[in-house]
């Protein structure tokens, strides 16, 4: 505490010695003190001016200057029509000035009854007004900003404890995060020369998730299980029994029903279905340069959704993964991916809405190189990419994954005809619309 105390008397010793050097005496003790009112003073309006530079506006400051201009022009020069636009401005400044005297009591709340839609549905938005004081308040202007945009609108007048609620439609027409928030309350003259705000409640996120359609069941993979879902492939070597057939030459004696063979006479197998578990592999990409246009990247992401959500639908094991993007500053490009949340249906839509096609993301060959090295176990690899890439960079893509596993790359064009073409393990299958693929899979998973 002394060495404190210490510390402060030399500091004020100091201070006092930079302003007045060694002079003593009530002179000296004039000008420090004068010093230190002025520092202070200096300081309070500097506060002062922060608090009215954020409430005069840009009109407001520009009719302050012609005010001083005019009046000052006018009396030198005795000018009387600069004199009375002088002091008509004085005027309005004044007014302006009176109709934001008092405080904004009123309280603002935002809620959404639904945070996440699809594309193109209908997402309002609930703003309430509530007047929680005894009296009376006047109307105020009321600012959401949504997006990059702005909405705004009027709360009338409203008695002690009355409430005023305006809903607006959120627009929908493409996917994404929208922040919605956090509202304000406006006070402001008629002619825009003042503006007061205070801001209320937290912002809110709206989720626009991607169109999905209902796939068929992809549960049979290639990686044989015994917990796996069961197949039309037939086995002589499984849990899941099948019917009984003849015994052929070759056939272990082991499947041999001993019940059936006494009563036909002949040697009878036990057939079993073969059950195969499936781990699904989704890989988006995010470049820019493997896509022609917005509506293939928006076609891919939707492909990719409706995958991953077949696939928790059918309680499989799924991973999603996306091009990790390089930034500006880097040497090198990233080598690297972004996994997508596949904890639940909302979480991994949710993960979809926020994506977007930069020119610095990885490729899908890069993607493909990087996620085959988390695929061990996999069974079934999906690929999405836009109409950009050729048949050599698809198998390039491809080739990184193991012999076996089976890769179907999805080329998303905008109103491209639909095709399945097999070349070795992989498929490419092209699609222009979403119900595209929704037919292909259920034709290709039929044969």
């Amino acid at each position: 505490m002394t060495a404190t105390a210490g510390h402060t008397q030399a500091t004020l010793e100091n201070t006092r010695t930079r302003i007045v050097g060694e002079r003593d005496g009530v002179l000296a003790d004039v000008i420090v003190g004068a010093v230190r009112t002025g520092s202070a003073a200096g300081h309070g309006i500097a506060a002062a001016a922060g608090r009215i530079g954020g409430v005069v506006t840009p009109l407001g400051w520009s009719l302050a200057a012609l005010a001083v201009l005019a009046l000052v022009s006018g009396y030198l020069f005795g000018w009387v029509e600069a004199v009375a636009a002088g002091w008509t401005a004085v005027a309005l400044l004044t007014t302006a000035c009176l109709s934001l005297v008092g405080r904004i009591a009123s309280d603002v709340s935002l809620r959404l009854p639904a945070h996440r839609v699809v594309v193109a549905d209908r997402a309002p938005v609930q703003v309430t007004v509530q007047n929680p004081v005894r009296r009376r308040l006047s109307g105020i202007r009321v600012e959401v900003p949504v997006g990059p945009g702005l909405t705004e609108f009027a709360s009338p007048a409203l008695a002690a404890g009355e409430e005023h609620t305006e809903v607006f439609v959120v627009p929908t027409t493409r996917r994404g995060i929208v922040p919605i928030g956090p509202a304000r309350t406006v006070r402001a003259d008629p002619v825009g020369l003042l503006r007061r705000e205070l801001v209320w409640a937290d912002s809110l996120d709206l989720f626009v998730h991607p169109r999905i359609v209902a796939i068929p069941s992809m549960s049979t993979g290639l990686v044989r299980d015994l917990e796996g879902a069961p197949t039309r492939d037939l086995t002589a070597s499984h849990v899941a029994f099948h019917a009984l057939r003849e015994y052929l030459p070759g056939d272990e004696r082991r499947t041999i029903h001993w019940k059936s063979t006494a009563k036909t006479g002949n040697y009878m197998v036990r057939q079993f279905e073969e059950t195969r578990r499936s781990h699904l592999l989704v890989a988006l990409s995010l470049s820019a340069a493997d896509y022609a246009n917005e509506e293939e990247f928006e076609l891919a992401v939707s492909a990719t959704g409706s995958l991953g959500v077949r696939a928790l639908l059918d309680s499989r094991t799924v991973s999603v993964v996306a091009s990790a993007e390089t930034l500006g500053f880097a040497k090198r490009t990233l080598i690297g991916a972004r996994r997508i949340s596949t904890v639940g249906r909302s979480s991994l839509l949710d993960d979809l809405a926020g994506v977007e096609p930069t020119k610095s993301a990885l490729r899908l060959p890069g993607l493909a190189q990087v996620a085959a090295g988390d695929a061990a176990g996999s069974s079934l690899v999906f690929l999405l990419c836009g109409s950009t890439l050729g048949s050599a960079q698809l198998r390039a893509a491809a080739a990184h994954f193991p012999l076996g596993m089976e890769v179907v790359a999805i080329v998303c064009g905008a109103g491209t005809v639909p095709s399945l073409r097999r070349v070795a393990d992989l498929s490419v299958l092209r699609i222009g619309y979403l119900e595209d693929l929704q037919r292909s899979l259920a034709k290709r998973l039929a044969t």
